[in-house]
């Protein structure tokens, strides 16, 4: 069976992996939505796992496709309690834009 990695090449894995987290951490420095902040930490991590699993497939391990899987289950509770606590926030200040978050302090 032949590499995949052999027609594309693993640098274009790097550059598609860093144009993801170059959109991810413009998500997370300039919108001002919750959601969207959220959505941009998930497109960071996609990005870090791509490259996992290019790395892993180009040394032909595969444990970089396990720590992937176990990334992708911590990521799932993330969300899962991120978005219960952005729900809590929209109960109480009926608004998720992060600039009414200072106004929780004690």
């Amino acid at each position: 069976m032949e590499n995949i990695l052999n027609h594309i090449g693993i640098e274009n894995y790097l550059f598609l992996s860093a144009i993801l987290f170059c959109i991810g951490v413009f998500g997370v420095l300039y919108r001002r939505n919750a959601i969207i902040v959220f959505m941009s930490i998930e497109i960071m991590l996609n990005a870090v796992n791509l490259l996992f699993v290019a790395f892993s497939t180009y040394h032909q391990d595969a444990e970089g496709q396990v720590f992937v899987f176990f990334s992708m289950a911590v990521a799932a509770a993330e969300v899962a309690v991120g978005l219960a606590i952005l729900v809590a926030i929209f109960r109480n200040i009926g608004s998720i834009d992060i600039a009414n978050l200072k106004n929780l302090k004690g």
